[in-house]
């Protein structure tokens, strides 16, 4: 498949079918993850896989988890980010995004649906899973084998701003 077709094939499940992600396809989503660019190639990930019942009850005091069977906890080390030292920037936030980009594309070229999570209670799931200090968690990503229909690719042609609307090229000036 190529990857703009992937890219478009990919939508936000939040219904999943009743069943458990095999550990072969959980590792390859992992692997992707793992081999994902970072900041100064630091690699300020840690990933909390969360799949037991009691874990996801856990996980589900902290956001809304649609029944998933499987969900990958992001978080940012702030002690191995890289920090531009411009203006003080930390990138574990960027180098989260990107990392969980790559597992959600893996997943659907595997034929499981996922949902990137933002709005959770940090606090929460900090004390649930007993975070440290240092590490930041920057999002949720639920993963599962979607239940019912799966969105148009085509989509992306209503749903989505055009180049025109989003691109500038050279400086940003409205002629």
């Amino acid at each position: 498949m190529e990857f703009l077709d992937l890219a478009k094939k990919r939508y936000s499940v939040r219904n999943y079918m009743d069943k458990k992600v095999d550990e072969e396809l959980l590792m390859k989503i992992l692997e992707a993850g793992r081999v994902a660019p970072t900041a100064k190639n630091y690699q300020p990930q840690k990933l909390l896989v969360v799949q037991s019942r009691e874990g996801l009850e856990k996980l589900g005091k902290c956001a809304r988890i649609y029944d998933a069977p499987l969900a990958i906890v992001v978080c940012a080390d702030h002690e191995k980010t890289w920090v531009r030292p411009l203006d003080n920037k930390d990138f574990g936030d960027v180098d989260a995004s990107i990392i969980t980009d790559h597992m959600m594309l893996q997943a659907t070229e595997l034929g499981l649906g996922s949902v990137w999570v933002c709005y959770f209670k940090s606090d929460v799931l900090r004390e649930e899973f007993e975070l440290p200090k240092n590490l930041e968690p920057i999002n949720i990503l639920l993963l599962g084998y979607a239940a019912g229909d799966a969105k148009d690719p085509d989509r992306h042609g209503v749903e989505r701003k055009s180049l025109e609307e989003t691109v500038f090229y050279e400086n940003f000036k409205q002629e």
